[in-house]
């Protein structure tokens, strides 16, 4: 979840090739709730939240690590039983 216009995560996800959409939030609506909005600088933190096809929140990562993202989402990914791309 980003506070930045739907268009800008659009072509962040785009430029980064990524096959997955990135929820833009620039109202704030969904981060407040969610506990991520840090209201001094308007912002959200970097949370990733796992959830599953049922809607129910498997995990939440609160220490993501910029460096290791990608592949850190996709080892908790197969912790759950998510199958690879191909």
């Amino acid at each position: 979840m980003s506070t930045d216009t739907v268009q800008k995560n659009k072509e962040f996800a785009e430029s980064l090739g990524a096959d997955y959409p990135i929820l833009g939030d620039p109202d704030k609506t969904a981060a407040e709730p969610y506990g991520v909005l840090m209201p001094a600088v308007g912002l959200a933190k970097r949370w990733t939240f796992y959830i599953g096809k049922d809607g129910k929140l498997l995990f939440v990562d609160k220490e993501v690590k910029v460096d290791t993202a990608g592949a850190d989402i996709a080892a908790r990914l197969a912790e759950f039983g998510v199958p690879k791309r191909k």
